[in-house]
């Protein structure tokens, strides 16, 4: 196959298109879910197909096919697009030179114990069934929701720098929420685990264990006050400093915004954006994480990037196109939802750095402040600079101990006043991971997380 792209890229002639490269996908994978438990949900996919895109001038364009892959096929699909790029690039005001696009020929395969497309369907079921038995530890709990997902994706890329590259991406993710009603309250809690990696997760979780801990912790929610409102001392675990990063600085990191001047991160590179303690890193070659991958969807290389350190902003995320414009290197973050979808800057494994302290270290050295766990949602303002998080519960702390459990509240402000904020950040790192939309589509695989940090913000709900 890879021989076969290659003679097809090297049949362009056209002497205007200064770089095309060719990317075919195939993903297979089971999507489960089960309500109440009954299945409601049973998807498997098996899908391929194959994107050619070409550059002439600063001007992109880019054709794809879900048939076959022949010689013939893929040259056309090369024809179309340079037809696309050639009619945009006579507006074109500038070149874009791609001096740094990856050359290399390698093929990467993830190491797995036990490929899920071995383990039968049956077993799968099984296993998502028992999971919400577990979440039924009570008759308070009323609804019950599980679901189990794998999927493999294997991708085949070439250009016309002579890359010759393949390699494969298996993600397995299992989530489960229950919801417990008491009187005229009703309030839910998720368990979640997943990563870049075989079936062997899965045998590893104690499924009454995995259920019993959201389950019960929605019926604590039962009981639980209002939360306080106002500025004040917040203490984040990892799961919500993680969700901060990404909205906080995340998507405004990312160079496509950048270019455009969408972003309020916009020449901010050297200037110091937080307190000392804060470092924030973009990493794709974490092992075993769901927003890992060793290319990205132009072929660079996954890469560690430093966005801020030690409070100081230090670059963006770049695609092979933003970091031509900028003059500075392409970062491995050029990721697209499949070959149907454009190539976006994208965010990998988003997290700010460990610290010295532990996390009972902050709470105890905490006079008065609010503990928030469990993020459910976040929004970021890439313009202005403002962030919202939604948690699902939090509790009081008062003299360095933990009090009463609050439930939802959500946490707001500006990114730079809560950076600057930053007085204590834990040695402890959790992560994890989920999907991004930019926007409100092109979703891929994405990981947070991080220490436990405490900051000030505004905090409302309830």
């Amino acid at each position: 196959m890879l021989d076969l792209m290659s003679r097809a890229i090297e049949s362009i002639s056209d002497g205007k298109v200064t770089f095309a490269d060719i990317r075919q996908e195939s993903r297979v994978g089971t999507q489960l879910v089960v309500v109440n438990g009954a299945l409601r949900s049973f998807n498997c996919t098996n899908r391929a197909g194959t994107v050619a895109r070409v550059l002439v001038g600063e001007c992109w364009g880019q054709a794809s096919t879900t048939q076959e892959v022949t010689k013939d096929r893929l040259e056309l699909i090369l024809s179309e697009a340079t037809k696309m790029a050639k009619a945009c690039a006579q507006y074109s005001r500038k070149d874009i030179d791609l001096s740094d696009v990856n050359s290399e020929q390698k093929s990467v395969w993830l190491p797995v114990k036990e490929d899920p497309e071995d383990v039968s369907t049956e077993e799968k079921i099984d296993f998502v069934m028992d999971v919400d038995k577990g979440l039924r530890i009570d008759d308070r709990i009323v609804n019950t929701n599980s679901s189990y997902q794998d999927g493999k994706l294997l991708i085949r890329l070439v250009n016309t720098e002579g890359a010759k590259l393949e390699w494969d991406e298996l993600r397995i993710r299992v989530f489960v929420y229950p919801v417990a009603r008491e009187g005229d309250r009703m309030h839910y809690d998720y368990n979640v685990v997943g990563g870049q990696t075989g079936y062997e997760l899965i045998r590893k979780v104690d499924t009454n264990e995995f259920s019993a801990k959201p389950a019960q912790g929605a019926l604590d929610l039962l009981s639980a006050e209002k939360p306080p409102s106002g500025k004040m001392t917040i203490i984040m675990d990892g799961d919500l400093s993680g969700i901060v990063a990404h909205e906080v600085c995340g998507h405004g990191s990312e160079a496509d915004e950048v270019v455009k001047e969408r972003s309020f991160l916009t020449g901010m590179v050297g200037k110091r954006v937080g307190s000392d303690l804060v470092t924030m890193i973009d990493d794709g070659t974490l092992p075993g994480k769901l927003g890992s991958y060793p290319y990205d969807s132009e072929g660079t290389p996954a890469s560690k990037t430093f966005i801020i350190e030690d409070g100081i902003f230090r670059g963006y995320m770049h695609t092979l196109e933003t970091a031509a414009i900028m003059g500075m290197k392409p970062t491995g973050n050029g990721r697209a939802q499949d070959y149907n979808r454009r190539v976006f800057a994208r965010m990998s494994n988003t997290f700010f750095g460990p610290g010295d302290w532990s996390a009972d270290e902050i709470i105890s050295d905490t006079k008065d402040g609010l503990y928030v766990i469990k993020p459910t949602s976040g929004m970021e303002d890439v313009v202005g600079g403002g962030v919202q998080v939604s948690c699902l519960k939090g509790y009081i702390i008062k003299n360095g101990e933990k009090k009463q459990l609050v439930r939802g509240n959500a946490l707001a402000g500006k990114v730079l006043d809560i950076l600057a904020t930053v007085d204590a950040v834990s040695k402890e790192m959790d992560f994890s991971g989920g999907t991004c939309g930019k926007g409100e589509e092109d979703f891929v695989s994405v990981t947070s997380g991080g220490p436990h940090m405490r900051a000030e913000l505004i905090v409302g709900g309830g």
